[in-house]
């Protein structure tokens, strides 16, 4: 079977982090209203693979197996996401900003994020974490 690759957006307008599809997804979320919204609207996204395996684990352990895998074929969709593969380089570089926060309680898929809004300035931070605020990137709620 042939997979049917998807054309990637051209600009990256936002990192998209779990919270955000997470708020997007659960019309019960306080979020919702603003993620619908910012989803609607945008051009292009980036994530991580580690942020989707992330997401999907909260949605398995939250809901069940069909929501979770809804949240899989949501993303498959999203023509306008770019995902960012959990290679070694940025792997090495999540463990480097972990090191640098060793006194927060911040996860690999959380440091790779700051790594990726450190590396790309113009890019929107849509977050619900407070820890992808501390290297003073504002989030969309702030």
């Amino acid at each position: 079977m042939r997979e049917k690759t998807k054309e990637l957006p051209r600009t990256i307008e936002a990192y998209v982090d779990s919270g955000a599809f997470i708020a997007f997804f659960d019309r019960s979320d306080t979020w919702h209203p603003l993620f619908a919204g910012l989803f609607a609207r945008t051009k292009g996204l980036a994530t991580t693979s580690l942020v989707i395996a992330e997401t999907h684990g909260w949605f398995l352990r939250r809901f069940d197996s069909y929501r979770a895998l809804e949240f899989l074929t949501f993303i498959e969709s999203l023509s306008v996401l770019k995902t960012i593969p959990a290679d070694n380089g940025l792997l090495q570089a999540g463990t480097k900003v972990l090191r640098q926060f060793s006194d927060q309680n911040l996860t690999l898929v959380d440091a790779c994020g700051l790594y990726l809004l450190k590396q790309n300035t113009q890019w929107k931070n849509w977050s619900t974490d407070r820890h992808l605020a501390l290297t003073g990137r504002k989030r969309v709620i702030d």
